[in-house]
C-alpha cells in the first residue's frame, strides 16, 4: 500500500507547474546610448509605443508565481524602423541574459503592473 502511494505521489509532482500572474502593463527602461539619458514608459499589453526610432511592443507580461522569488516576463517585440531587431522574452531578474543590445538603444523589463 504504501509503495502505491508513493508511485501515485512521485507520478503527479512533475505535473505540477508553475502558476503565472498575467499583467496588463509592462515597465521598460530605455537607454538612449547618444544621449546618455535613461528612460522608463509604461508599455499597455497588445499595444505598442514609439520611442525615438524604436517601435516597441509588448505581447505578455507576467509576474512568477507569489509564493517563488518575484520576477517579470514580458514577450517584447522591437523594431528599428521596418526591421524587426528584437523578438523574444525578457526578464526582471536576469536583464543581461536577454536585453536588447542595439548601436543606439539598451531596452530591458523593469516590472509588470
Amino acid at each position: 500500500m504504501k509503495k502505491i502511494i508513493l508511485s501515485l505521489i512521485i507520478s503527479v509532482l512533475p505535473c505540477v507547474a508553475n502558476a503565472y500572474i498575467d499583467k496588463t502593463n509592462a515597465v521598460v527602461r530605455i537607454l538612449n546610448k547618444d544621449a546618455g539619458k535613461v528612460t522608463e514608459r509604461t508599455i499597455a499589453v497588445g499595444q505598442g509605443i514609439k520611442f525615438e526610432k524604436l517601435n516597441i511592443d509588448v505581447r505578455t507580461c507576467k509576474q512568477s508565481d507569489p509564493f517563488d522569488a518575484e520576477d517579470y516576463f514580458a514577450f517584447v517585440e522591437i523594431f528599428d524602423g521596418k526591421n524587426q531587431v528584437f523578438g523574444g522574452w525578457m526578464t526582471k531578474n536576469d536583464p543581461g541574459k536577454n536585453p536588447l543590445q542595439h548601436p543606439d538603444y539598451d531596452v530591458w523589463l523593469v516590472k509588470c503592473e
